[in-house]
């Protein structure tokens, strides 16, 4: 998952020259540091920060619509994308500091600041003056990047209801402020919604790792306690024998945010609907999938039908070796529910494929995995990652390094991993700095929950939790690579929304590749590496169980786009759940959870959950140009960095898939992932 700032509009547009910045006092960020001491934060340095880019942005407005005479690149559009590189750097720390920074104080201050820099771009995106100022600048001569830019800058403005009356104009205004408010409320619900469940003996830890049962002793009541943070709630999941307590940890887990989530995305329904047809759309969605690959909601329901088609006859032999795992134990049982999934899945696994997850966790300490992944990375592209250790950070456990290629700093990025209280509890990738060529360089920050972090050892990961760090890394790649364009709206991850996933997908693949995972994946007691037979099993069983993902996904995908593309006041959650699980999924939903309270993707991503099964196809296809036979060749991968991580936004996803791949993209390579390993 990447996590920009909010959507926010960005009217992002070239860069300007050094000295009119230094005429302006704003500073040209060359190097990779950060210019606050983020160990340091306090509540009044941030709204000091986030005052000073905005107070920055606003002089270079001024000089804009001060500008008299025939508007030019120079004096129209290259101040103007300062503007956005201010704005952006406003949002993107008060983001990053709302969610992972450990004084509640200074989150309440980042929330403070993403919502002045949203009113900034809101007010930016329906000024009609500076859209006069930008429409009046010939770029006929220009450089196709340039042209580019006008084009999008201007689509953008209409899109954000410039040309409306200012009646409109005011409405739109105050609906994009409280869709901010209400985003950040759904958000902080889910943060501060951990929950727990109690446990009366150790019997009830029955099946799970020795490592896990031994971090989980009694407490003063007597009591074991196992919590809805990743690192507790997974492999419970997976491996606890106790179905009642597997049933009342999923609960708690799809509750940690309700009831009051349930109140606050029907708000966030009914303003984006408000928000849409004022804009002149049917509604949300609508509006949101306009400027994406996808176009319309009806080519994202016409997926979904196309997933549905593809994947269900697996899904259903999947499902059907679960539910037969299951009558071993209770022969009376007609269906798998959401909260057995995980647990009949390792035993399908442990039984049939000679598969032991708990054994192979032995081998994914964290430390060495992040080293390991770091190891891969580097000589696939050829980089170098320097630890920073005199870096500030904003936590102790969050490390930084510089990324070099050769003598060239190339960018920065900080690892913040592991839970703690009021953090982000799921995984993704923030940006700090959106890199521009000449002003700053890329800054990324991988947010996530993985096992560690507090001394404790050993550190053991599932293979998801592998899996997702790889994924993760590939959006923190992609946001380096990417960031050295001239326009700020072009650079880093920029690219359509509904293609910013595959990058971060194919990157999964080489979490199960045999020569990867040797050169890091070391039994935590003997030191000695994962042996090649045991990588097998794990490839077969991975396969199994690639259908009910993808009905799954596809749920996801439905619940996604069918809360937007109607009025709000159609929307029942507590019906279209179920109704949707019981037409898209496999497993027997739970009576009483609510899993739309604390999907996250439900706000941050709106009507465009689809995106990872879209991109996952676009994915797929772009992993069949590898030689799999040494996925750490650097040759195909430096030219994949080429033509599709450092283009940015440059060009539309269609064409950077098209310039590795030599064609256009097929549903082929997917179709054969999806059914690779079926009987």
């Amino acid at each position: 998952m990447s996590k920009p700032f909010r959507n926010v509009l960005r009217v992002h547009i070239l860069v300007l020259t050094s000295s009119v910045l230094a005429f302006l006092g704003v500073p040209l960020l060359l190097g990779g540091g950060v210019p606050t001491a983020l160990a340091k934060e306090t509540p009044e340095s941030l709204s000091h920060e986030v005052q000073s880019d905005l107070t920055a942005a606003q002089k270079l407005l001024d000089q804009v619509l001060a500008v008299q005479g025939t508007r030019t690149v120079q004096n129209t559009l290259e101040p103007l994308n300062e503007v956005s590189i201010q704005i952006d750097n406003a949002a993107s720390k008060s983001s990053l500091m709302e969610n992972v920074h450990p004084d509640a104080d200074v989150r309440a201050a980042a929330e403070k600041g993403s919502q002045d820099a949203q009113a900034f771009a809101t007010e930016l995106s329906l000024n009609r003056k500076v859209y006069d100022a930008v429409a009046a600048v010939d770029v006929s001569a220009a450089d196709a990047m340039t042209r580019r830019e006008m084009e999008h800058t201007l689509r953008d403005y209409h899109r954000s209801g410039v040309d409306k009356d200012e009646a409109t104009r005011e409405k739109i205004r105050k609906l994009r402020e409280e869709l901010v408010e209400l985003g950040q409320e759904f958000d902080r619900n889910i943060r501060d919604g951990v929950r727990f469940i109690e446990l009366e003996s150790a019997d009830d830890l029955a099946g799970l790792p020795d490592d896990y049962i031994a971090s989980h002793q009694p407490g003063d009541n007597g009591k074991i306690k196992i919590t809805t943070q990743y690192p507790d709630y997974i492999p419970f999941m997976s491996y606890a024998k106790n179905g009642e307590a597997r049933k009342r940890l999923y609960e708690e887990y799809t509750n940690r945010a309700f009831p009051q989530n349930s109140t606050t995305l029907k708000k966030i329904l009914e303003k984006r609907h408000e928000l849409a047809t004022t804009l002149g759309y049917k509604d949300w969605a609508a509006y949101i999938t306009e400027d994406k690959m996808a176009k319309t909601p009806e080519a994202v329901s016409e997926f979904i039908e196309k997933l549905d088609a593809a994947a269900k006859p697996r899904a259903e032999r999947d499902y059907a070796m679960l539910l037969a795992r299951k009558r071993q134990d209770d022969p009376q049982a007609t269906s798998v529910a959401e909260y057995e999934k995980s647990y009949y899945a390792e035993l399908v696994k442990k039984e049939q494929f000679d598969f032991d997850s708990q054994v192979l966790r032995n081998y994914y300490d964290y430390p060495k995995v992040k080293d390991g992944i770091l190891g891969v990375t580097s000589t696939m592209f050829g980089v170098t990652f320097k630890p920073v250790p005199d870096a500030e950070v904003w936590d102790p456990s969050v490390e930084c390094y510089d990324v070099y290629e050769g003598d060239k700093l190339y960018g920065r990025f900080y690892l913040d991993m592991h839970p703690r209280d009021g953090k982000f509890s799921h995984a993704a990738q923030f940006t700090l700095r959106t890199g521009v060529e000449g002003h700053q360089m890329p800054e990324a920050v991988l947010v996530c929950n993985f096992p560690g972090g507090n001394g404790d050892e050993p550190a053991l990961m599932e293979h998801d939790d592998v899996e997702t760090f790889f994924h993760e890394f590939g959006h923190l790649l992609h946001a380096i690579f990417g960031g050295h364009q001239p326009w700020i709206d072009m650079s880093g991850v920029s690219t359509e929304w509904d293609f910013v996933e595959a990058p971060s997908q194919m990157l999964e693949e080489w979490s199960l590749d045999p020569k990867v995972l040797q050169t890091f994946a070391r039994d935590y007691k003997t030191g000695e590496p994962i042996p090649a037979d045991l990588i097998q099993k794990l490839r077969a069983a991975r396969d199994f169980g690639n259908g009910t993902y993808v009905t799954q996904q596809n749920f996801y995908t439905a619940i996604s786009l069918d809360i937007y593309d109607r009025p709000a006041s159609q929307v029942d959650f507590d019906k279209l759940v179920p109704e949707l699980q019981a037409r898209y999924g496999n497993f027997a939903y739970v009576p009483g959870s609510h899993m739309y309270a604390s999907f996250g993707h439900l706000e941050g991503y709106s009507a465009m959950y689809y995106t990872y099964m879209w991109s996952l196809v676009i994915a797929k296809d772009l992993f069949s140009k590898f030689d799999h036979q040494n996925l750490l060749d650097p040759t195909i991968a430096t030219e994949y960095r080429k033509e599709v991580l450092e283009p940015g936004g440059t060009k539309d996803a269609a064409d950077l898939v098209r310039d590795f791949l030599g064609r256009d993209y097929s549903f082929e390579s997917f179709r054969d992932w999806l059914n690779r390993g079926a009987s």
